[in-house]
């Protein structure tokens, strides 16, 4: 019973936040729908983080913890948000939507990169063969979404915000 209940939260806080991560990568993607490299590494980091929300529900169904193995669909609202998108096109606009979007998604992902790294201390500590292996395939992902919206709000910033 030691230290169950600290998993069960690390399990549930990364949980939670790769569930989130996965839905607004898919709000993502379809607000900034015109821009192609958006819209669809979007879709592919989303991906990632509806395959860990499967993958850490699976190991924590090993430690006695029920979790959901899918992950929340976007609201029905991205539907129209999405036809916005194509309708407005490229204005100012929507490129500091998208700033603010990377920017929130940047803040999700290491929040969950933080939980990823709790987690993995705590295998070690205990010497939890299965969460560490679920912590070495699911963090780097993490990582890697961290890395790509640092990378796009390098790119974007100086065009969007000296155009305003």
């Amino acid at each position: 019973m030691s230290g169950e209940i600290g998993l069960h939260y690390a399990f549930r806080r990364l949980h939670t936040g790769e569930n989130a991560l996965a839905k607004h990568l898919l709000e993502i993607a379809a607000r900034h729908r015109t821009d192609h490299e958006v819209h669809h590494v979007a879709r592919d980091l989303a991906d990632w983080s509806r395959t860990n929300v499967h993958d850490i529900a699976e190991v924590a169904a090993a430690h006695d913890l029920d979790l959901d193995e899918s992950a929340d669909a976007p609201s029905r609202l991205s539907a129209l948000t999405e036809a916005l998108s194509s309708m407005i096109g490229r204005r100012p606009e929507p490129a500091l939507l998208l700033l603010e979007d990377l920017r929130d998604l940047y803040l999700m992902a290491s929040e969950n990169s933080l939980a990823w790294e709790m987690l993995a201390q705590h295998a070690q500590a205990k010497r939890e063969r299965d969460v560490l292996a679920l912590t070495e395939r699911g963090h780097p992902q993490t990582l890697r979404q961290v890395r790509w919206a640092n990378t796009m709000i390098k790119t974007l910033s100086p065009q969007v915000l000296s155009s305003m």
